[in-house]
């Protein structure tokens, strides 16, 4: 008898409490959006359309239906609030946003029901990139045999990371001879991509895997191994963060102990979106970025993602050099104390000093 008391009250004790729980106001206090509820819609701007930095978007509104008017309105930019909307126009000037895809929302009230509808919009470069040319100072040689994917300068050599499966591979380069010093084998399943260092320790990201690691800059042993959410292309390292590129027109700023995002930059010149970024090496505050397929270098402002500057290579590897496993450009390399930069390709047989402008 006892037992079915305990029991009953037991029931009773957590049906109270589920109750006090529906009738919590902190339940209540912030408002639920009616999907049955049609006040507005956004007719411009369009869905992905582009604009200029300091362009005033034009934000053109429609009442869903003549007989019901919302009691207000709030445009929201990022999540951040603009204000409440008097009318159902209004001028939008971006002067002060930054560059990339930027979400517009409305959200209107009736009653203490709300509805929101949003749109995506871009905002490109207002400013033509500078053109740089470039002359060549040294030429030194490069192993053939070398799919590069990554590339910087340390204490005197190149540190190379090379890829295709089965033939990935990170190496210690003697600059002038183009000997290989030091290297070590990535499994076969891995294709090796972008290397930098920071800290003291070597990091090399892989393709597709989602899949990094970290060696000892003197031994080239694995200390640890890391993993990210998108495809490795290119990286970098810029004050305390890596920078990585996906082949996209996005930057990720990353933190290096657990590779979490920090930020991400969205990269624009002032035609569009700079797509196919790759080999990424950090200049006295800036970000030179090689655009795969293509004899370019893009020169990034990291803050805003504007493109500053562009190089075009194409005259850089003589008809003399090329040869049939020949491929694309893409290695960058600076040599901070010496101001040397070097540049070079997919199985190229040169490394190139170049100085620009």
């Amino acid at each position: 008898m006892n037992r079915v008391l305990f029991f009953l009250s037991g029931l009773m004790l957590l049906a109270m409490l589920a109750c006090d729980h529906r009738k919590s106001p902190e339940t209540q206090r912030v408002p639920k959006q009616d999907v049955s509820l049609q006040l507005i819609g956004i007719t411009k701007p369009t869905n992905g359309q582009l604009f200029d930095l300091g362009d005033e978007i034009q934000i053109s509104l429609k009442l869903k239906s003549d007989s019901i008017s919302p009691d207000s309105i709030v445009l929201y930019v990022d999540n951040e609030r603009v204000g409440e909307l008097t009318s159902l126009e209004y001028s939008l000037a971006t002067q002060s946003f930054s560059l990339g895809t930027r979400q517009l929302r409305v959200t209107a009230w009736r009653k203490g029901q709300r509805q929101t509808a949003s749109v995506g919009v871009k905002l490109k470069s207002n400013i033509e990139p500078l053109k740089l040319s470039y002359r060549v100072v040294n030429t030194y040689p490069h192993d053939i045999e070398a799919y590069t994917q990554g590339l910087f300068y340390h204490n005197g050599y190149f540190i190379e990371s090379t890829g295709q499966r089965g033939l990935s591979s990170l190496r210690r380069v003697d600059i002038k001879t183009g000997k290989v010093l030091q290297s070590v084998n990535l499994d076969t399943r891995y294709f090796g991509e972008g290397t930098t260092i920071y800290d003291g320790e070597i990091y090399q990201i892989t393709w597709t895997s989602r899949k990094g690691f970290v060696y000892n800059p003197e031994t080239f042993n694995l200390i640890r191994t890391f993993d990210y959410p998108t495809q490795g292309w290119g990286l970098t390292t810029m004050d305390n963060m890596l920078v990585m590129s996906d082949g996209s027109n996005v930057l990720y700023f990353l933190e290096p102990k657990s590779f979490t995002e920090i930020k991400r930059v969205e990269v624009f010149d002032n035609l569009g979106l700079v797509n196919q970024l790759n080999e990424l090496e950090l200049i006295k505050g800036k970000i030179y970025a090689n655009i795969y397929l293509t004899n370019k270098i893009v020169v990034i402002d990291p803050t805003s993602g504007r493109v500053d500057a562009v190089v075009n290579f194409s005259e850089l590897l003589s008809e003399k050099d090329k040869h049939k496993d020949i491929d694309v450009f893409n290695g960058i390399a600076w040599d901070s104390k010496g101001s040397r930069l070097f540049v070079t390709g997919k199985n190229w047989p040169k490394v190139f000093e170049v100085e620009l402008n």
